[in-house]
């Protein structure tokens, strides 16, 4: 007779305020052979290494992914201590203390470890080189994770959106309902990543026969504009508003935009068999879905 007192493995995933944590909640569901534990900064604080081992020690934790990161690519550029501790040295604690309790560390990271200079998307084993504080502290992360952790899996990705938090899409949506025209840059590319998406990849990465260690690259397929984002935006939402093409220089930042950052996927879909979805295809599903909770 066969038991059925198979033991559930847990998923430890911190950031859960974030798109992405929030977006495996969503689908947490459909993967009822584990057990999700989601954490924030009240419930476990990943910058206290302390705090991390503390929890490791009340709860058998079987897979690690971390969501959680200092986020504001502006405001990093003044507040760096603070940058510093969330996308470097708790990445550094995470994976120390998930090779200790032989648990399998994933992280998620950034286009913008790179400068933007290059015109062909980015394999995962290009020279890394950011051009602004945010880019340093992820890649300094990355670096950490495979230092203490070489087992570890880093997914970079880029132009993240979803129904939750603030991202550009949401940002798109309230500035064409108050207004006729806005002006987007249009001299910045790369590719929009719906988190909904990168959630369900995640997932099939944990539910593989093999573990491969490494880094990987994530985001939908496509090579666009901000403008061109925004313009499919409005045609899929029917809006009125005007959506002009602007050059970066007419829209300064604190902290500069690698000039291009299409990320080459190649490496995670003959790894892990991961399907990319048509960015636009992707936009399409999540406005349907911001409209239904709306």
């Amino acid at each position: 007779m066969e038991s059925n007192s198979t033991v559930k493995k847990t998923i430890l995933v911190t950031g859960s305020n974030g798109q992405v944590a929030n977006e495996i909640k969503s689908i947490s569901k459909n993967y009822a052979h584990f057990n999700f534990l989601f954490t924030n900064r009240e419930t476990l604080s990943i910058t206290n290494e302390d705090a991390i081992n503390s929890f490791f020690d009340s709860h058998k934790i079987d897979f690690c992914i971390n969501c959680a990161a200092y986020t504001g690519v502006d405001k990093a550029q003044e507040d760096k201590e603070a940058a510093i501790l969330a996308n470097t040295k708790a990445v550094g604690f995470l994976a120390k203390t998930c090779k200790k309790n032989n648990a399998s560390f994933i992280h998620i990271s950034t286009d913008y470890v790179f400068d933007g200079n290059g015109d062909i998307p980015y394999k995962t084993d290009d020279k890394t080189n950011p051009v602004n504080f945010y880019g340093i502290t992820k890649l300094e992360g990355e670096l950490e994770a495979t230092k203490e952790n070489e087992n570890s899996i880093i997914i970079r990705t880029s132009w993240v959106y979803s129904i939750f938090g603030n991202n550009f899409v949401k940002t798109m949506l309230r500035l064409m309902n108050e207004r006729e025209s806005i002006g987007v840059v249009n001299d910045q590319f790369g590719s929009p990543t719906y988190a909904a998406d990168l959630a369900e990849a995640i997932m099939k990465i944990i539910n593989y026969n093999h573990w491969q260690a490494g880094i990987y690259h994530y985001s939908n397929s496509g090579h666009i504009s901000w403008y061109d984002f925004a313009k499919e935006i409005a045609l899929q939402t029917n809006s009125k508003c005007v959506v002009n093409p602007i050059p970066t220089s007419q829209f300064p930042t604190p902290a500069k935009r690698p000039g291009y950052s299409v990320l080459n996927k190649d490496k995670i879909v003959s790894a892990f068999g991961i399907e990319i979805m048509d960015w636009k295809v992707s936009l399409k599903c999540c406005l349907r879905k911001n409209m239904n909770a709306g």
